[in-house]
């Protein structure tokens, strides 16, 4: 058990060693997705990283329970109790009913999950399953005085806590502040503008598609209620590790401790775990900008999913990212050289454990160190480059990738195989030779000639022979 394992610790504001509340063992509670619309590549980021973290403990040693819940009520389109509920949204988008939605979505965020390395959740738990416990919950709220009826609504008393903000620096308060004064929707049921809704009624919509009894009158549940409940069902009333991603701080997860500790009267979670933001040159990735760019997306185009897993792995997930196709290219120029020196090393003999270990030291270490991911990456590397034999080399790639998850044993020996690395990569390649056979047909030049050089950027070379045009991955 490493007892070195530290990351940094958004409650405390400070890296610190973690400290499981059951010796080698972890409970890991995570935010999963709002399933009214793709998941993209900047939410896969987060839960990437959260893989990563994951796999570290175990690497270290520690068994890890992990649970996600998918959000498949209750989420407004603005995170602090105003708009419409993101699964109407989405229904109304798509003519579809609320839960064909969720269904649709909830599979399309696992395929996109899975293809990046990811592993799944221990439990997965969609919100409509817990009603009960929401309800359970908000009785014992309003029976303690940490919640109250107005409008029809039932509503937490942020006034009733002596530190509201828990994330927040005094500064970062009075920044918040003055946010949620100036909310431009303002819900007069409110006492104070920090409270928040645990349970609307009809009075919120009339058009609500999904609504259940309860001691308050047939409505639905908010959007915060679900994380706690779903996480004390899974995971008892104390856990160690919360994740998600930064924009999640606040309210979401302020709104959590607050209606936790309320209710269970002691503190609830110990570290909290949050990711930064992807952008692209105009900014952070949202849904709201338009076309959202996927996994998925990204597999059409002709990357490999593990190739995106790649680039976000090279930088440290408490720091913004920027994403561009042209950085995108480039590491699958750098992943398909390593493939290529994996599948350049051969099974020569027995394993020097002596080294193995060493490198493994050095490689835990580094993902022990606030998952410094980056690091690791250069530790294998190093491992590659080391003055020992090909048999000590594998074995080493196949025990980082329990964390890194990159394929690269079996990227390797599809290479070596002459097999293709990915079929989408393949489909993607084979319309763009037919593309430029069109364009070179036309006498069009130029674009056969572009053509050629956006594959040279995916790591692709085309060669024009007798035999017609033959590609490799180099």
């Amino acid at each position: 058990m490493a007892e070195n394992f530290s990351f940094y610790n958004s409650l405390t504001r400070s890296v610190e060693p973690f400290v499981p509340l059951v010796p080698g063992k972890v409970s890991m509670y995570t935010c999963g997705p709002t399933v009214y619309h793709y998941a993209h590549i900047g939410n896969i980021r987060t839960y990437i990283m959260q893989d990563v973290l994951v796999k570290a403990l175990e690497y270290a040693g520690y068994d890890v329970k992990r649970v996600m819940n998918i959000t498949d009520v209750g989420h407004l389109s603005s995170d602090a109790d105003t708009g419409e509920d993101k699964m109407l949204t989405g229904a109304k988008r798509e003519h579809k009913t609320v839960m064909e939605i969720a269904r649709f979505y909830t599979d399309a965020f696992f395929k996109d999950f899975q293809a990046v390395g990811n592993k799944m959740p221990d439990v997965t738990e969609p919100a409509t399953a817990c009603i009960p416990e929401f309800i359970h919950m908000i009785e014992v709220l309003l029976e303690k005085g940490f919640a109250y009826k107005a409008g029809g609504n039932i509503y937490f008393d942020t006034s009733k806590l002596t530190d509201y903000y828990v994330f927040s620096s005094a500064i970062e308060k009075e920044q918040l502040e003055v946010g949620v004064r100036d909310d431009v929707e303002e819900d007069t049921n409110k006492k104070n503008k920090t409270d928040f809704v645990l349970w609307f009624t009809k009075s919120k919509f009339e058009d609500q598609a999904l609504k259940w009894d309860s001691p308050w009158g047939v409505g639905y549940p908010g959007w915060h209620i679900e994380c706690s409940c779903i996480s004390m069902k899974h995971l008892g009333d104390r856990l160690d590790i919360h994740c998600g991603g930064v924009d999640n701080m606040f309210p979401h997860h302020t709104n959590e401790i607050a209606q936790s500790e309320s209710y269970l009267g002691h503190k609830w979670c110990n570290y909290w775990f949050h990711s930064n933001h992807l952008n692209d040159r105009a900014g952070k990735m949202s849904k709201s900008k338009g076309a959202v760019l996927t996994v998925s997306l990204l597999q059409e185009k002709g990357y490999d999913p593990l190739v995106y897993r790649f680039f976000c792995l090279q930088s440290h997930y408490r720091k913004p990212l920027e994403f561009s196709f042209d950085v995108l290219d480039s590491n699958v120029q750098v992943f398909n050289k390593l493939i290529k020196r994996v599948a350049e090393l051969k099974n020569d003999g027995a394993v020097d454990e002596n080294v193995k270990a060493e490198f493994e030291g050095k490689f835990r270490d580094a993902v022990s160190n606030d998952l410094n991911t980056s690091m690791a990456i250069t530790v294998l590397y190093d491992a590659l480059k080391a003055d020992t034999n090909d048999a000590t080399k594998l074995a080493l790639v196949e025990s980082f990738d329990r964390v890194l998850s990159l394929d690269l044993i079996g990227h390797a020996r599809a290479l070596s195989e002459g097999t293709d690395v990915d079929p989408e990569l393949a489909r993607y390649v084979e319309e763009q030779i037919a593309k430029r056979a069109e364009a070179k047909k036309a006498r069009d030049f130029a674009t056969a000639d572009a053509i050629r050089d956006e594959l040279l950027k995916k790591g692709v070379e085309i060669k024009d022979t007798r035999e017609g045009v033959k590609w490799q991955i180099i």
